[in-house]
């Protein structure tokens, strides 16, 4: 059997390539594209097996005679660059001249006509006539787009001195941060691999909008700037699938392929390039090839047999690297090796050699490629723009190794950067790296303004507030104030969804509420909106589903309002975010809640979580199935005793671990006040349980103190023993029932405190202490907790579902002996009730702890204690629940 590539019949071959090249030269590479494919159907209906090819040949995608004009100033625009190039190096060598704060040079070298011909040619700002563009800036070259902001004149010297040297308020942060600059940048991205997943819900988000006729995102595009090696992050690739599925023709990626890691080769044995293409053609992607510049045009002219495309296949990455950090005459011995490529070049000189550009900076290449993914229809498009790491750093890094965590220059270096692209610095001034400016009124300045201003205005931009929404009061939800009735049980996910139900009817705000769900509504009782409100798809719904006959069929539609993402806690995180940021994006508030299992929340995307606080997003993040014993049976990889601990380490991510129902209202239309109304950049996340219970009616005048994360739900009878009892959650009913066991078995009375908030109540703590501290004359004030409980008698005892580190927060605010119960280890599989008893968190445990801290006080015998352990059958051998 002959090989694959063994020619059978050369004359016949050549007959069908003949009459190909017709077809080309007639009727153009379109007609003969589709001959192809019928050729290749017709071929497999009669049985052929021809695998699927998603490379091409490693040369660009775009022919020459493709290309269209390129509009710019060729002269204007080299100088732009060459002063936006020398600055973003200049601002990390001064600042670490003085300072070790480090700063990057090479990416930005990379990228600079990437970025360059996007500011002058495509990207919208938000104007009258266009809503904006939405920029993802590649985090390792924020030195570049401050220095173009500082040719603007949109930044100081004083700034630009003071990169990264933020404290004293004059200096520019690290990496693109909306929380530090909020009126610059609108999306944090150096957490790497989060931009480009992050881009992709956006351009759907706007799919969305659009459809639900709130606001009008016709040709505006997002556009996403990654890093070759950037694209080893799962969360890079995790989502190209669904931009293909969905057909996000208003996104475009630019990847940056210098090759290059931080550390080394991204593919040092093989090519970046042409696995990233197979990757995103075969998710259903535009790939554009971006791979050589102009002054290889010649030479591919020349080569009428095909040979030069052929050794580019051949190099390995490793090799190209290499390749960029020699010579010319190294270039003509190690690439042009065979006679026949040697004489391509024959009459070229060394210096012509090593001049062979790559296409990611040639401005030229790089407007052909931007404005064939800007016209493309039906499908997203990725550019993958072949360009060299540390451009123009010559012997102090170009493709280096060590490019990455360069930040130092000798003088020799500066004067190689400065010769090199021209820059106005006269010897005597090397040593200091001087910024460069325009002068105004120059050519230059002029033509920078005027692309501008035609495209609307400076970028980045950031909208810090929209309009604000008429939030509606908390009277509204009076059914969830007044409780469940006696004999009447509900759980606080059920509490939520009735208020979500009620939101969503309601005039003012509605058509703001965005529910977001994963693979679990029917979990969460949530398949009733189904019906009410649909869930979104462009597409609207094809079939007829399974369930159409039902009252609860499941339902999707173009104007849906649910956002449901199957098993995809990252993409309802992204959702959560692209509606959570609405406000800046498109001025248009939105109000999402996002609820999905608590432990698949902050554990498993916790990076979004804490790019979602640095990104000013509004909303609610709802923990379902909450705690370590609330989930019954799921055991260790389900069971949540963490997520309080982890949500307070995000500064502006309000959490509460809500009991009752109208706890519930109070925090939710707290939340919706302070984010919609004041338009506060906060987020909440609340924890929902799946526990059925009785529901008392808000006390008076609790609001308040919910809202702080403390109040006195009831107070115990008279007596001379007594202690304070404290709990959250679905706990909180245990040490409600503890207090009636400490009542009638050993005649102790129990006020019982419910704290919906313990990460609250201690950063009030913390920030009364800091007062206290700075203000040492002052009289000293007392956080909330120590006014709470300085006028009550015993020992406090609180109780959680989660780790004793949730409530130990407060310890220092707490006036008296202070024991905490909680659920630290790992997860079991069990009912409620054995795993309460289990870790330690039941009304028993708190019963014992109660009256071993009265013993502690020297106010009960510690036999009574010993005796209550008999009682209530605990065995005192048993490990504790975090050794096993």
């Amino acid at each position: 059997m002959a090989e694959h590539n063994d020619d059978l019949d050369p004359v016949e071959t050549r007959e069908w390539l003949e009459a190909l090249d017709g077809v080309i030269e007639s009727e153009g590479p379109e007609r003969a594209h589709f001959i192809i494919e019928k050729l290749i159907e017709e071929a497999t209906e009669r049985g052929a097996n021809i695998p699927y090819s998603a490379n091409t040949q490693y040369i660009n995608t775009i022919p020459v005679e493709m290309e269209p004009p390129f509009p710019g100033d060729t002269t204007k625009e080299h100088k732009i660059r060459a002063y936006t190039r020398w600055n973003a190096m200049a601002m990390v060598v001064r600042a670490n001249k003085h300072t070790n704060v480090g700063g990057h040079i090479a990416s930005f070298a990379s990228a600079a006509t990437l970025y360059d011909v996007g500011y002058n040619h495509f990207w919208h700002a938000p104007s009258e006539n266009h809503g904006g563009d939405l920029v993802f800036v590649q985090g390792h070259v924020a030195t570049g787009v401050y220095s173009r902001a500082y040719l603007l004149g949109r930044l100081s010297e004083d700034q630009m001195n003071n990169f990264r040297q933020e404290v004293g308020g004059k200096g520019l942060s690290s990496y693109p941060h909306p929380w530090l600059m909020p009126d610059f940048w609108q999306f944090p991205t150096v957490s790497m691999g989060l931009g480009p997943l992050l881009a992709i819900y956006q351009a759907r988000f706007m799919k969305y909008m659009q459809d639900r006729g709130m606001v009008q995102t016709e040709g505006r595009k997002v556009w996403a700037f990654c890093g070759d090696g950037e694209m080893d992050e799962p969360e890079s690739l995790g989502a190209i699938g669904m931009a293909g599925r969905e057909r996000l023709d208003n996104l475009v990626f630019v990847i940056n392929c210098n090759l290059q890691r931080l550390d080394g080769p991204v593919r040092g044995n093989g090519k970046i390039i042409q696995e990233l293409e197979s990757e995103f053609r075969g998710s259903g992607w535009n790939v554009i090839k971006l791979v050589w510049g102009t002054k290889w045009d010649a030479l591919f002219a020349r080569d009428k047999k095909g040979i030069l495309a052929k050794r580019m296949m051949a190099i390995v990455d490793g090799e190209y690297q290499t390749m960029k950090a020699k010579d010319g005459a190294y270039v003509r011995e190690h690439f042009f090796n065979t006679p026949e490529l040697k004489a391509l070049v024959q009459d070229w000189s060394d210096k012509d050699i090593w001049d062979l550009n790559r296409g990611g900076h040639d401005p030229a290449k790089i407007y052909a490629a931007f404005k064939a993914a800007t016209d493309t229809k039906g499908m997203p498009t990725v550019i993958l723009a072949k360009t060299v790491k540390g451009y123009g750093m010559g012997s102090a890094g170009e493709a280096m190794n060590i490019t990455h965590q360069q930040k130092k220059l000798d003088i020799d270096s500066i004067k190689q950067f400065r010769d090199r692209f021209g820059i106005p610095v006269a010897d005597d001034q090397l040593e200091k790296v001087p910024f460069v400016k325009f002068e105004e009124g120059s050519p230059e300045l002029e033509y920078m303004r005027g692309h501008r201003n035609a495209l609307g205005g400076y970028l980045p931009q950031r909208r810090a507030k929209a309009y604000a929404l008429e939030v509606p009061p908390l009277s509204s939800f009076d059914t969830l104030l007044k409780g469940s009735g006696a004999g009447k049980e509900y759980s606080t996910t059920m509490a939520f969804v009735r208020m979500l139900t009620q939101l969503l009817k309601d005039k003012n705000i509605g058509k703001h509420i965005v529910p977001i769900v994963p693979d679990e509504s029917r979990t969460f009782g949530m398949e009733g909106l189904f019906r009410q409100v649909g869930i979104w798809n462009q597409e609207g719904q094809k079939y007829v589903p399974q369930d159409a006959d039902q009252l609860m069929f499941y339902k999707e539609s173009k104007d849906g309002q649910i956002l449901q993402e199957g098993i995809n806690e990252a993409g309802g995180m992204c959702d959560w975010i692209a509606a959570g940021t609405s406000y800046s994006t498109h001025g248009v508030p939105m109000i999402p809640f996002y609820i999905y299992y608590s432990m698949f929340g902050f554990q498993r995307v916790g990076d979004l979580a804490w790019l979602a606080g640095d990104m000013r997003t509004r909303g609610f993040l709802l923990g379902g199935t909450a705690g370590r014993t609330t989930l019954n049976g799921e055991g260790l990889q389900h069971e949540d005793g963490h997520s309080h601990l982890i949500s307070a380490t995000i500064p502006n991510c309000i959490s509460y671990d809500p009991t009752f129902g109208f706890e519930v209202a109070v925090i939710v239309q707290d939340g919706m006040r302070r984010m919609y109304a004041e338009q506060q950049d906060v987020y909440y996340y609340i924890t929902l349980m799946n526990e059925n219970y009785e529901h008392p009616a808000m006390p008076a005048d609790a609001e308040a103190g919910i809202v702080k994360g403390m109040y006195l739900l009831k107070q115990g009878g008279a007596g001379d023993l007594r202690v304070q009892l404290l709990g959250s959650g679905t706990i909180f009913n245990e040490v409600i029932a503890a207090a009636q066991l400490l009542r009638d078995d050993w005649g102790v009375e129990a006020d019982l405190w419910s704290c919906p908030s313990f990460t609250e109540l201690a950063r009030d703590g913390m920030a009364v202490e800091r007062e206290n501290l700075l203000n040492p004359l002052a009289e000293p004030k007392l956080p909330y907790v120590t006014q709470c409980l300085k006028d009550t008698q015993g020992p406090v005892v609180v109780a959680t579902d989660y780790m004793r580190l949730y409530a130990e927060q407060i310890r220092a605010h707490v006036p008296r002996r202070y024991v905490v119960l909680g659920t630290d280890g790992f997860g079991r599989s069990d009912t409620r009730e054995q795993l309460r008893q289990f870790f330690e968190v039941n009304r028993h445990y708190v019963t014992v702890a109660a009256l071993k801290s009265l013993a502690d006080d020297g106010k009960l015998p510690r036999a009574k204690v010993a005796e209550a352990l008999a009682k209530y059958g605990i065995d005192s051998t048993k490990p504790a629940p975090w050794t096993v």
